[in-house]
Formats: C-alpha cells, sequence, structure tokens
C-alpha cells in the first residue's frame, strides 16, 4: 500500500500468530485463574516482569453493564493476574468517547468495588497530560497524534474489548478499542477527528503507532446489533487472548460468524499490521466452530456474514 513505510511492510517469512479462545460461563467464573494461565501459556512472565503495564478497557459510556462495557469483574482479574505474572504496576487507562462524566461511568460499573485500591490503579486519558507522536503509517488525513502521557510511560499496553458489533465499522474489537487511548479533550467527543478522519483508516494510523502488546476480549457477554452502545446483550461465553491483536480481532469475528477479510480496517490491518488469515492463526484451547455464536448486524453490513456472496474488499464505509 502506498502509506506503508518499509519498516511496516509485512515481512514474507511473518511466522504464524496464536490466538487462546477459553470458555468462561459467567463473570462469577474464576476469571483470575483463567487469564492467569493464559498469560503462562503466552510466556508473558519474562516481557512484564518489573514492567509497567497499561490495561486499556473499553469503557464506552452509560448503558447496560454486561453488554456495552469491559466487565469490571474482568479489568480486576486480569489486573490480578498481570501483577502475579510480575508486573511492577498495572493501571487501568480509558478515556469514554460518548461521556464526558467518566467518574459516572465508573459508578455505574461499580469499579472500586471489583479493584479496591484505586485512586492510584484508575486514570482518565481524556484529561491526562499529552505528548505529540509522529504517526507511523499515512492512512488517513492525521498529520499527528497527541497521546497521554500514561500511554506513553506504559512498558506494555493491553487491549481489553467487548465483543460487540459496531453501526460504522462493522466490528469493534481490540483495534477499534484503542480509539480510547486518545485524550476527549483533544479530539473530541466521540473522538470526533477520529472519525472525520475516516474511522477504518485512523484504526490503521493509531495502531501502527500505538500496537497493543496483548489482547484480551471480553466475550462472556458481548453486544449484537446496532452496537456499540445501542445493540443488544449476546452471551458467548469466552475469552479470546493472544499477543496479536489482528489475529484475535480475526478469531472474534469468526466467533461472531462474520468474515474478518471484509471488515475494511481488519483487511488492511492482515497486510500492515498482523496475521488474518486462519492458516497463520493457531488456535489454542477451544475451537472457533464450538463457540461460534451468530451475532446480528445493522443492514450496511450484512455482507460481512460468512454465507453471503462474496463482495469485494472496500465495500465497508468508514
Amino acid at each position: 500500500m502506498s502509506y506503508a513505510t518499509p519498516s511496516l511492510m509485512p515481512s514474507f517469512q511473518r511466522p504464524p500468530s496464536r490466538v487462546a479462545i477459553r470458555r468462561a460461563a459467567s463473570y462469577e467464573s474464576d476469571l483470575a485463574q483463567i487469564v492467569y494461565e493464559s498469560l503462562v501459556e503466552f510466556d508473558l512472565g519474562e516481557r512484564v516482569k518489573g514492567k509497567k503495564v497499561l490495561l486499556k478497557p473499553n469503557f464506552v459510556g452509560i448503558g447496560p453493564e454486561a453488554a456495552a462495557n469491559t466487565h469490571p469483574s474482568l479489568v480486576a482479574a486480569v489486573r490480578d493476574s498481570f501483577l502475579r505474572a510480575g508486573a511492577a504496576r498495572v493501571v487501568i487507562g480509558e478515556g469514554p468517547a460518548l461521556e464526558r462524566d467518566t467518574e459516572a461511568i465508573l459508578e455505574e460499573l461499580r469499579l472500586r468495588e471489583y479493584l479496591g485500591r484505586f485512586d492510584d490503579v484508575f486514570v482518565d486519558l481524556n484529561v491526562d497530560d499529552v505528548h505529540t507522536v509522529a504517526l507511523r503509517t499515512r492512512a488517513s488525513s492525521l498529520k499527528r497524534l497527541w497521546l497521554p502521557a500514561t500511554v506513553l510511560g506504559s512498558d506494555f499496553v493491553v487491549s481489553m474489548p467487548k465483543l460487540k458489533t459496531h453501526h460504522w465499522a462493522g466490528v469493534t474489537l481490540s483495534l477499534k478499542n484503542m480509539f480510547g487511548i486518545v485524550p476527549g479533550l483533544c479530539y473530541g467527543w466521540p473522538k470526533n477527528i477520529l472519525h472525520w478522519a475516516g474511522i477504518s483508516k485512523a484504526v490503521l494510523d493509531l495502531n501502527s503507532t500505538v500496537r497493543p502488546d496483548f489482547a484480551i476480549v471480553d466475550g462472556i457477554v458481548g453486544m449484537e446489533g446496532n452496537g456499540p452502545v445501542q445493540g443488544e446483550p449476546k452471551a458467548a461465553g469466552v475469552l479470546i487472548l493472544g499477543d496479536d491483536p489482528v489475529a484475535v480481532d480475526a478469531t472474534a469475528t469468526r466467533v461472531m460468524k462474520l468474515q474478518p477479510e471484509r471488515v475494511d480496517y481488519l483487511h488492511d490491518a492482515g497486510i500492515l499490521l498482523g496475521n488474518l488469515s486462519e492458516r497463520k492463526i493457531e488456535q489454542i484451547g477451544e475451537r472457533i466452530g464450538d463457540v461460534a455464536h451468530s451475532f446480528r448486524v445493522v443492514p450496511e453490513f450484512e455482507h460481512l456474514r460468512a454465507a453471503t456472496a462474496s463482495l469485494p474488499v472496500g465495500s465497508v464505509r468508514a
């Protein structure tokens, strides 16, 4: 692609990625043990030992707790797991896209009840100190990024989205979840500048510049239909984890019985940032076919379904 820098052009020898699918029947399951065992399986101990880890959940706004937002019990479990794995500090950072009152979201989610200590654990990225960072790609009309000091000061970034469909992007998973790291004070609500630049292209620019080191998708209860906030809850009973966010999102999309190759930004991310093809993804744990659920999408994205006749890439609206 013309906007890719040489350092981001994929190697023809790119090794396969691994993605784990774990069953979790409810938010009362032993999530900390499920997550910790997965971190061990990915040999993350040496990578995070003594490091500062940033967890980026999806706290999109005030709404149904189990469907719109990453569940606080999972956030607490992941934080405990990374501390157990040897991280020196684990901070939770989010810049909600729809609500300016982050405190109201946290109160509705009862995040303090799950985390215990709180004031030195959570950072509102919408109002954090910012620094200008050069983009590594030129997919969108963006020229640079203003990023929070908390993000730039982290050694290891974990994207923790919900398993959701999206009324403008088709699906919203670990790559799209990174929209929440840009500060609302600079980009507006709901991160308007990114939308004006083109959602699909802005996803590429943002993730090429700040690529998540690990992704954990909350699919215990996801959202189908008119997501990311006005859809309906959809229980899938899974967590999807991996160190290649493109492969994680591709697997999560297939769990929703949708085709990631037909999602504009995932197709392009599969060229620039990671592995999209099933042939290049080693599935660990559950098989996709054993946990897949058909997620409804808005009419504009019916072509994402696996049973739909093939459509040319590029038909997804930005």
